[in-house]
């Protein structure tokens, strides 16, 4: 979608400082939109803490691929 939209300069340069593979502004916009975007997820993941209940004899640890849960999920 093209679009335009007046910047803050010095925003601007100072987000380039931090990003060493990113020339253009396009690009530069579009991370920060990822960035915003998988923050905004994670935030709302940690909202769930404390509402899920998990099974009692779930092991979090066990991690092997291809092997089903030992909790019973």
């Amino acid at each position: 979608m093209r679009t335009n939209v007046v910047l803050n300069d010095e925003l601007l340069d100072e987000a380039f400082k931090f990003s060493q593979s990113i020339s253009t502004k396009r690009e530069l916009i579009e991370v920060a939109l990822r960035e915003y975007v998988n923050n905004r997820k994670r935030k709302n993941i940690r909202e769930l803490r404390g509402k899920i209940k998990l099974a009692e004899n779930y092991d979090y640890k066990y991690t092997e691929p291809n092997q089903t849960c030992r909790g019973g999920l």
